[in-house]
């Protein structure tokens, strides 16, 4: 091998080394040989967070990891016009995995890819790219984005006709075990494969509503946390198929249910150092993390745009099912949209209870750090934490504490995020046009439809 950071891989549960940093596209080509891959998906995602892929087969390899591989961008969701179509998928060979199902004679691997023009100058609109450019800005400020993101999920069979459907495998709830937790099976075989693609898992439950399941792993820097998230979607329906099941990772599929959220803890780090920290001051939380706090809280109704962008994402932000409505801050109840966790040193961080799995985890994390940030920059005022249940607060007790209402809609929240200038500039033009362009289509198609609760209320009546 050429590069001496990296070795082959020993027998162990990952065939594809933990750490591949600074390897060359001989050793990818050499490992991919040895392992006996047969095709390669070159992977990246649209602005609406859908993983896209274009596969090779081996004889392609070698072009393909040194980045000469073009693909008509004008077909991705929110991508180019037709007339700038021609795209370059270029390889993060530090990304480089092998699935560990199919033919183990004929191996399909994959690696994740950044977006650039024909001319080798970064896509714009690639959302990769976007959360580079924002963690780019972090380092210049001295700051590393460290995340860790918990995605929830239902499994579900399969109708008759094996069309998706919302019959759950199970009556489990929070932490509960087999014969209840019917889907402990499929789960702990989703944690079988993503250990072997190189996942830290670090534990896996049953969530609280019925079919509802949560695995978590090791937090990491935000570029790759996000990329995690991206492969965890793509492992956890690929698995729950093989068990007969659907996961979804829509965030309320079930009317009376709690709905599902991806937690999004994070935390900022200087010279080595956990920048939240301060054992001097009050708290414990520095005046970097009070500001980030603040960011956040300033910039909550813009956020919910990219961290909640469906129409159903805010049927689960309804009071009475554990999800955040409000804008505020605590270290000791989980009614507010930030919560800050015990733990303190090394392990200080915050929680941002809003954000939904079906978020597009690159832009999610560039709009959380941009609100941060500016936090940080422009020395925001954090307010007081809110220690007592908003749920139960009056709506005189929740004015004073200046505890605002997260938007109620998609649309308001697009109506919202127009107006931030941090967020769509950390977005950019591109993507905040094309996004908003998405979401704005998406509202009014939800409008202009008749759902089956209009019949059962009003057609017998009027």
């Amino acid at each position: 091998m050429q590069c001496a950071s990296f070795s082959m891989p020993s027998p162990s549960r990952s065939i594809v080394p933990a750490d591949l940093s600074g390897a060359t596209a001989t050793d990818i080509l050499e490992l991919a040989e040895a392992q006996q891959v047969r095709f390669l998906r070159l992977q990246f995602t649209d602005i609406l967070g859908v993983i896209k892929n274009v596969e090779i087969p081996s004889s392609q390899f070698r072009k393909a990891l040194h980045g000469d591989i073009m693909f008509d961008g004008s077909s991705i969701e929110g991508f180019v016009r037709v007339e700038e179509s021609d795209m370059l998928l270029v390889p993060d060979l530090s990304t480089f995995q092998i699935f560990p199902w199919g033919d183990p004679s004929a191996r399909v691997g994959r690696v994740i890819c950044d977006v650039s023009m024909p001319d080798g100058t970064p896509f714009a609109g690639d959302p990769r790219g976007v959360l580079k450019r924002q963690l780019a800005r972090a380092t210049e400020l001295g700051f590393v984005m460290n995340a860790g993101m918990e995605a929830e999920f239902f499994l579900f069979k399969p109708a008759a006709d094996g069309r998706a459907a919302t019959d759950t495998h199970d009556v489990g709830g929070y932490f509960d075990l087999a014969p209840m937790d019917l889907g402990e099976d499929a789960r702990r075989a989703i944690v079988d494969v993503l250990e072997q693609m190189g996942f830290e898992v670090e534990a896996a439950h049953h969530e609280v509503a019925h079919g509802q399941h949560e695995i978590d792993f090791r937090y990491a820097d935000a570029l790759h946390t996000a990329d995690n998230i991206a492969t965890f979607r793509f492992v956890v329906k690929q698995v729950a198929r093989q068990f007969g099941l659907i996961a979804s990772f829509m965030p309320k599929p079930v009317f009376g249910q709690n709905g599902s959220g991806m937690h999004t803890h994070q935390s900022l780090f200087k010279q080595g150092q956990n920048a939240f920290w301060d054992p001097q001051r009050e708290w414990e939380l520095s005046k970097t993390a009070l500001h980030y706090i603040g960011g956040l809280l300033k910039h909550a109704r813009a956020l919910c745009a990219v961290t909640n962008p469906l129409v159903n994402s805010y049927k689960r932000l309804v009071p009475g099912f554990e999800a955040p409505v409000n804008v505020a801050w605590s270290m000791r109840n989980r009614s507010p949209m930030i919560r800050v966790p015990e733990r303190r040193g090394a392990g200080t961080r915050l929680e941002l209870r809003t954000p939904d799995p079906s978020a597009n985890p690159y832009l999610a994390l560039t709009v959380m750090l941009a609100a941060g940030l500016d936090g940080v920059t422009t020395e925001a005022d954090w307010r007081e934490p809110v220690n007592t249940n908003i749920w139960e607060m009056s709506f005189r007790e929740r004015r004073r504490l200046r505890v605002d209402d997260l938007p109620h809609d998609l649309n308001e929240a697009c109506d919202e995020l127009e107006k931030s200038d941090v967020l769509t500039g950390a977005l950019g033009e591109d993507v905040t046009q094309q996004f908003l362009a998405a979401k704005r289509s998406e509202w009014r198609e939800y409008n202009s439809q008749v759902s089956a609760w209009e019949l059962d209320r009003y057609l017998a009546r009027y």
